[in-house]
């Protein structure tokens, strides 16, 4: 059905870097940009430490690295490794990715943003020095993106979720099996 799909900007169905408050100096989940495994949908580990600055972000919530290597690299995850309710932190150099309400689906969202509609011109807006050189928030913001209505988003993301879960699965499978 997709003649029911509709062209809109990327921050018409996410909101980028949403407003979150830790208080410094308190002690919560910390996802550093090494604990991202380039092109997997999951976090690996995370480490309890008093927040000091950082972007913030919730379950559910995409991150994806801004910086070179690390954007071009696929180093993005959805954040599944909070508790209800709770807040975590990590890199500067993540931009956060949350599904508006009723209008977008997380998973969906989240595979949009490994897509290369999305990844290729937010490396192509990266700007800066040589070997520091970050894409650019606003040029992402723009990127417009045929969109589902949302119980289309839902099926869709449902499918992607289960195969990545079966990767998952195999993996620790074939870990076990060369342990």
């Amino acid at each position: 059905m997709k003649y029911k799909w509709t062209l809109k900007k990327l921050s018409d169905i996410a909101e980028f870097n949403p407003k979150e408050s830790i208080k410094k100096g308190t002690m919560a989940k910390k996802i550093s940009m090494e604990k991202l495994q380039p092109f997997c949908r999951d976090i690996p580990g995370y480490e309890i430490t008093a927040f000091t600055g950082g972007t913030k972000f919730r379950n559910g919530d995409t991150i994806m690295a801004r910086i070179t290597p690390c954007l071009e690299n696929g180093k993005r995850a959805q954040v599944s490794i909070l508790d209800d309710n709770e807040v975590g932190f990590g890199s500067t150099e993540y931009i956060v990715f949350r599904a508006k309400k009723n209008m977008t689906n997380a998973d969906f969202l989240y595979y949009l943003v490994c897509s290369p509609m999305v990844r290729e011109p937010a490396v192509k807006s990266m700007v800066g020095s040589s070997g520091r050189q970050r894409a650019q928030i606003n040029v992402i913001e723009r990127i417009e993106v045929a969109v589902p209505p949302l119980e289309e988003q839902q099926k869709i993301g449902s499918v992607l979720r289960a195969l990545d879960d079966k990767i998952e699965l195999n993996n620790r499978i074939n870990d076990n099996l060369a342990a």
